[in-house]
C-alpha cells in the first residue's frame, strides 16, 4: 500500500516537473516569443498622394499575414491582404495612393496596418498588431513668385533675390545653385517675402540658380533666377620658389602648426601649409561666415562703400591663381581669396558699416584675424592684423577701430588683407567698395521691390 502511495506521488512529482518544465520552455523559446510585429511609415505626418508611403513590418519569428487599408472620411480602401505560406523575415514595400482618393477633398487619412507573426504564442494563433497612421492630406504646392532680383552677377560677384513664398505647412525656403551651394533666404519687408544674397564662386565656370520651396507634405515649388552673366578673368601668377624664402618664412610658420610636425623636407612643408594648413584655415572661415538669422526680419539694407584702410594702394588682387614652381616643376597652387591692401605700417583698420564681431582671434596663414557680420549673410574679413582692438561679441558702429595692419601669418610685409564673403563664398571686395555697383544691384532693386510689395 505504501508503495502504491510513494508511486503516486513520483508520479505527480514527474508531472509537476514536467508542467514546470514545458512552461519554462514556452516562455523561454524563441517559437513562443511574445513581441508583436513591429510596423514602421517613413512619413513625418503629411502626405501629398503623389509620393507613395513607405511601409516596414518586422517581426523576431518572422511574418505570417498582413493587411492594409487606408480610411479617409466615411470611405475605406483595401489596399493589401496577403497571407504567406512560408514566413517572412522582414516586409518593405510602398503604399499609393488610389486614384479614387484624388476625388475626395480629405484634410487627412487613416492607414491601417494589422500584421501577425509566425509565433506559437496565443495557442499557436501569434502575436497581431493593428497600428493606425495618421496623415495631413496636402497635395497643394506652396505659392512662389519672384518680386525682383539684380540684374546681372559678375563670376566672383554678388547679386541680390526677392521673393515671394508661402504655404500651410511650409518646412523649407533655399536658394540652390549649379553647384551644390545653398543660400538661405530671410523675412523681408513684409510676411511671406524673402530676400537673399547669393554669390558666384570664382573656381565655378558657370552659374544657375533657382529658388526652391518645400511643404512639410513634400510639395515643391521651383523658379530660376534671371541673371545675366558675366564671366571674369582672374590673374594668374607664376611663382618661382626660392631657398631663402622656404628656409626662412615657411620655416618659421612650420613651427607653428602641427600638421608639419618631424617634417624636414622644405618642399613638403610648404606643400602642407599652403595646401592643408590653408584649407584648415578657410574651413573655419566658411564655417563662421555662413551662418545667416532667419528669424529677423529684414526691412532694409544700406551698406556704404567699404575702405577699411585709408590712404591705400592695393598690392595683390583677389581671385589671383597663384602656381607654384621649384627648380622648373610644379610643387602647388593656391587662391587669394581676398584684396591686398598697404598704406603705413601698423595703419589703423576701421569699418564703414554697422556690424557684429563674431570672430577676432588667431587663424593660421590669416594670423589675427577678425571677421565682422554686416548681416543677411554679408561678412568681412580682415587679416595679418598686428594688434586687434575689438573682441569677439561687440557691437561696431560706422567708424569704429578693428585693428592696426601687421605682417602676422602668412604675410611677407606689413598689409591688410580684406576680404567680403557671402554667405561662406569669397566674393570680389571691389563690387563692395563700388558705390555705383552697390546702388544698381542692390539699393535699387530691394527699392523697386518694396514698390511691387506694396501694391500686392
Amino acid at each position: 500500500m505504501r508503495k502504491r502511495r510513494d508511486s503516486s506521488s513520483l508520479l505527480v512529482l514527474i508531472f509537476f516537473i514536467a508542467v514546470i518544465a514545458g512552461a519554462v520552455f514556452v516562455f523561454n523559446s524563441s517559437m513562443f516569443e511574445r513581441n508583436a510585429p513591429v510596423v514602421k511609415v517613413d512619413n513625418n505626418g503629411y502626405w501629398n498622394l503623389k509620393d507613395p508611403l513607405h511601409v516596414t513590418i518586422d517581426d523576431d519569428t518572422g511574418i505570417v499575414s498582413y493587411k492594409i487599408m487606408l480610411k479617409v472620411k466615411d470611405e475605406v480602401f483595401a489596399i493589401a491582404d496577403e497571407k504567406f505560406i512560408s514566413k517572412q523575415n522582414g516586409i518593405s514595400f510602398d503604399v499609393k495612393a488610389p486614384k479614387q482618393l484624388y476625388r475626395i477633398k480629405a484634410d487627412d487619412a487613416k492607414l491601417i496596418v494589422i500584421a501577425r507573426d509566425a509565433s506559437k504564442w496565443d495557442f499557436l494563433k501569434g502575436n497581431e498588431v493593428t497600428k493606425e497612421f495618421n496623415f495631413i492630406v496636402d497635395s497643394k504646392r506652396p505659392e512662389l513668385v519672384s518680386i525682383a532680383n539684380s540684374y546681372s552677377i559678375q563670376k566672383g560677384g554678388s547679386a541680390v533675390v526677392i521673393f515671394k513664398a508661402s504655404d500651410e505647412n511650409l518646412k523649407d525656403i533655399k536658394i540652390s545653385t549649379s553647384f551644390g551651394k545653398d543660400f538661405l533666404a530671410e523675412p523681408f519687408y513684409k510676411d511671406g517675402y524673402y530676400i537673399s544674397l547669393i554669390a558666384w564662386p570664382i573656381k565655378q565656370s558657370s552659374f544657375r540658380a533657382t529658388i526652391v520651396v518645400e511643404d512639410l507634405a513634400g510639395n515643391v515649388s521651383q523658379e530660376y533666377v534671371r541673371l545675366y552673366l558675366k564671366d571674369r578673368k582672374y590673374k594668374e601668377s607664376h611663382i618661382t620658389l626660392k631657398d631663402k624664402f622656404l628656409d626662412g618664412k615657411i620655416a618659421e610658420l612650420a613651427n607653428e602648426f602641427e600638421e608639419t610636425d618631424g617634417v624636414d623636407d622644405r618642399i613638403e612643408r610648404f606643400k602642407i601649409i599652403n595646401e592643408k594648413v590653408r584649407a584648415k584655415n578657410e574651413e573655419l572661415i566658411h564655417k563662421i561666415t555662413s551662418k545667416v538669422a532667419q528669424d529677423k526680419m529684414i526691412t532694409d539694407f544700406s551698406i556704404r562703400p567699404m575702405y577699411p584702410l585709408k590712404n591705400a594702394a592695393p598690392v595683390a588682387s583677389f581671385g589671383d591663381h597663384r602656381i607654384y614652381s621649384y627648380q622648373g616643376k610644379i610643387v602647388s597652387e593656391a587662391y587669394h581669396m581676398g584684396l591686398d591692401l598697404a598704406s603705413v605700417q601698423m595703419g589703423e583698420i576701421t569699418t564703414q558699416n554697422p556690424g557684429h564681431v563674431v570672430f577676432a582671434n588667431y587663424n593660421g596663414l590669416y594670423g589675427n584675424n577678425p571677421i565682422i557680420d554686416h548681416g543677411m549673410g554679408l561678412y568681412t574679413l580682415y587679416g595679418h592684423c598686428s594688434s586687434l582692438t575689438v573682441n569677439e561679441g561687440d557691437d561696431l558702429k560706422v567708424g569704429d577701430e578693428i585693428a592696426k595692419t601687421g605682417m602676422t601669418g602668412y604675410a611677407m610685409g606689413d598689409h591688410l588683407h580684406f576680404g567680403v564673403l557671402v554667405q561662406g563664398i569669397e566674393v570680389r571686395p571691389e563690387e563692395w567698395m563700388d558705390k555705383h555697383w552697390m546702388k544698381v544691384n542692390l539699393e535699387d532693386v530691394i527699392a523697386e521691390a518694396k514698390k511691387v510689395i506694396d501694391r500686392q
